[in-house]
């Protein structure tokens, strides 16, 4: 059994793996930045080291430092959380090579799916269904030809990206030829890799993903689906489970291949395999997450697992802690809400000091949370503060509750999108869940007479 866990990361999931580790008995390790001293992470673990300045490279992303950090501790294994290092196979690679668990997939797992080409590649050969794409472009010329035989609009993605960054949406060849060195610069700086590759654009699709727990030993299990539509830049805001669009029938056999596929691969640990969802009701493979999600709770409120607990049994060689017979059952709805420093309106992060703090509380509600009141907010890292989630025994039961926890919720001192998420919650369209990753684009911006 792991002993004591190193958490290489900061934040509300640090603070989500230390209260796992909490219940488990297992003493943490907080690592932290200097701007992060008196960050909550760091006041809950059982141990903290600074492992370097404000900049991540120096930080969070400085594998040394943590490795280090681990010797001086004791620690005998790592959670990487998400972000940062958590999908970095070479940091898996090297913790196990000094004698650390690694609580998470395997370097080859990441390796295998971290690529989206490759990912596409193996999703191909597993029998997932995919949009017609390209492979690595050599260069704009490349991607002019695919595109005609693909038929526009298409899309241009980084094969090592996310969040939005080398990503154009391309309707013509002369565009293509203009944004291809754009899309190629920006993933160079975001991901130090250019690889750029092409795939048919669906215009108003849903993002639809699916959960896995396996143990790498012949047992996988597919947790339902979340529904994550609702982004900003690409970025997902607000996230439920299950989604009203995934039919039982959809699910199951949906379902059926994914868990084909992950026991085919051979996956470890937590990972969410995403999809898109066209008009038609067609589901595409996309990409795999080789980490724990963001938006994690919300399963685990409508299936009972605990998904971080999980991620530990298994790094320990301990397996699913779920009986062998289990069947996975979704019971109930969920809703998370990401609150970020960002103005509402504009999205620009709004980093400074919380002078009053007040979480949401009471039946069916949940706060992940990573503040507290009289903590500066600083302005090196992602606008994250906290994720509000309401749960209830059916869609509209959780909607009423997280506009309540939503309308109790006080963050003063900087601005957050508190209020655009309670502009999201209350419109007809989400009520009615007609979603699509267009969504904030369709309600559009608040009107002066909209309650902030």
């Amino acid at each position: 059994m792991v002993e004591k866990v190193l958490i290489a990361n900061r934040g509300e999931i640090a603070v989500r793996i230390i209260r796992a580790c909490r219940e488990l008995g297992i003493p943490t390790v907080a690592v932290h930045s200097e701007v992060d001293a008196e960050a909550l992470h760091v006041r809950l673990a059982d141990q903290a080291i600074c492992i370097g300045p404000a900049s991540s490279a120096l930080s969070y992303l400085n594998v040394p430092a943590i490795i280090a950090a681990a010797e001086i501790s004791g620690a005998d294994a790592i959670h990487p959380g998400y972000g940062f290092l958590s999908e970095n196979a070479d940091f898996a690679e090297t913790s196990e090579r000094c004698g650390l668990t690694f609580i998470g997939p395997t370097a080859q797992n990441m390796r295998d799916w971290g690529s989206k080409v490759s990912a596409r590649a193996l999703a191909t050969r597993l029998g997932l269904p995919l949009l017609p794409g390209t492979g690595v472009l050599a260069d704009a010329d490349e991607a002019v030809r695919k595109a005609d035989e693909i038929g526009y609009p298409v899309i241009l993605k980084a094969s090592a990206g996310g969040g939005g960054r080398g990503m154009k949406i391309v309707r013509d060849g002369a565009t293509l030829r203009r944004v291809f060195p754009q899309a190629q610069a920006e993933a160079i700086a975001g991901f130090k890799c250019g690889d750029l590759y092409l795939e048919r654009y669906v215009e108003e699709p849903r993002h639809i993903e699916f959960q896995v727990l396996c143990d790498g030993e012949g047992r996988a299990l597919v947790l339902g689906e979340r529904e994550c539509s609702i982004q900003r830049r690409h970025q997902k805001l607000l996230e439920e489970a299950p989604s009203v669009a995934i039919t039982e029938e959809m699910r199951g056999d949906m379902g059926a291949t994914i868990q084909r596929a992950m026991l085919e691969s051979g996956y470890r640990s937590a990972g969410t395999l995403e999809f898109l969802l066209d008009e038609r009701g067609n589901l595409y493979f996309m990409e795999m997450n080789t980490r724990v999600q963001v938006e994690h709770p919300v399963t685990e409120l409508v299936t009972g697992v605990d998904l971080v607990r999980e991620q530990i049994g298994i790094a320990s060689g301990k397996g699913i802690s779920l009986p062998a017979d289990y069947t996975v059952g979704i019971d109930g709805h969920a809703i998370e809400c990401r609150i970020n420093a960002e103005d509402p309106e504009t999205f620009a992060p709004w980093p400074g000091l919380i002078t009053e703090y007040s979480p949401p509380g009471g039946a069916g509600v949940r706060v992940d949370s990573g503040v507290f009141g009289g903590w500066r907010v600083p302005s090196s890292y992602d606008s994250l503060l906290l994720k509000v989630i309401s749960f209830g025994k059916s869609r509209p039961e959780a909607i009423t509750r997280m506009r309540r926890a939503l309308s109790e919720t006080v963050i003063n001192g900087i601005r957050t999108n508190v209020s655009l998420h309670q502009r999201i919650v209350a419109h007809p369209d989400f009520q009615a869940g007609r979603l699509s990753t267009r969504f904030l684009e369709r309600m559009g911006p608040r009107t002066p007479t909209a309650k902030s």
